[in-house]
């Protein structure tokens, strides 16, 4: 009976100043974000030359191939109309490798390409997006099959896989170009943004920053982030932040 009143007298010890720094640290009402919560390395501790000297694994992925990077011309911006039955649509919610990921799995989405967008200056590099001051953002460029997938229901998807309350950050990224966006084409597109943003501002805790604006020139990103969760699954940030995405959207293993 002593031994059991020593050890129940150890764990209140114990407990009790646990419970105390928990409550000073915590503030009422607030709520980590899903991207807080996870224990994601950031990507501004890569370098380009790490990700493009990188051994790419050839699993056989579960969605249609992209168009190869040397259809696409690298040193033009990429069009903002699409042909006959189809349709662009420009989002960025962090790192592009994410949202890249998660909307080449949907059905009616015929190209997704990873690429900056929002700056003043032409033909940007990784390198100079990611010092935070060229003024773009990370996003991807969607071409879909507007008759088979809509452009409310990119949006759906646009809200499960980042944090739209986050100024400038998502998770351990941090920066102006991992900001949340939508560049809309069209006022159609704009209209269903609004909307899109009115109809999810009560399920979020805090107010939704995402930037609404009209889409201007979208540059490809270089070929070493194109396809990157596809090439490299195994990599650190891809499955420590990606996996759980998809995984959510329920596309994950």
């Amino acid at each position: 009976m002593k031994k059991l009143i020593i050890i129940l007298g150890l764990g209140i010890l114990i407990l009790v100043p646990a419970l105390v720094v928990f409550a000073q640290n915590s503030t009422p009402g607030e709520s980590k974000s899903p991207s807080d919560m996870l224990p994601a390395p950031s990507r501004n501790t890569l370098s380009s030359a790490t990700e493009t000297t990188m051994k790419a694994t050839q699993a056989q992925a579960p969605w249609a191939s992209s168009p190869p990077f040397s259809s696409h011309d690298f040193y033009k911006p990429l069009p903002l109309q699409a042909g006959p039955g189809e349709e662009i649509a420009i989002l960025a919610g962090g790192c592009f490798w994410c949202l890249e990921a998660v909307y080449e799995n949907i059905p009616g989405v015929i190209d997704v390409v990873s690429g900056y967008i929002g700056g003043d200056n032409d033909r940007p590099s990784y390198e100079f997006v990611s010092t935070g001051r060229s003024g773009h953002a990370e996003a991807v460029w969607i071409r879909y099959d507007s008759s088979k997938v809509t452009y409310g229901y990119l949006l759906d998807y646009f809200w499960k896989i980042h944090d739209p309350t986050t100024k400038d950050r998502q998770g351990y990224d941090v920066g102006p170009q991992y900001r949340s966006g939508i560049f809309y084409i069209g006022e159609t597109q704009k209209e269903e943004a609004l909307a899109a943003i009115k109809k999810q501002s009560p399920w979020w805790l805090s107010p939704i920053v995402t930037e609404v604006t009209p889409a201007i020139d979208f540059w490809i990103a270089e070929e070493s982030h194109q396809d990157f969760y596809r090439r490299n699954p195994d990599y650190g940030y891809c499955a420590v932040v990606i996996a759980p995405k998809l995984q959510k959207t329920g596309f994950g293993k």
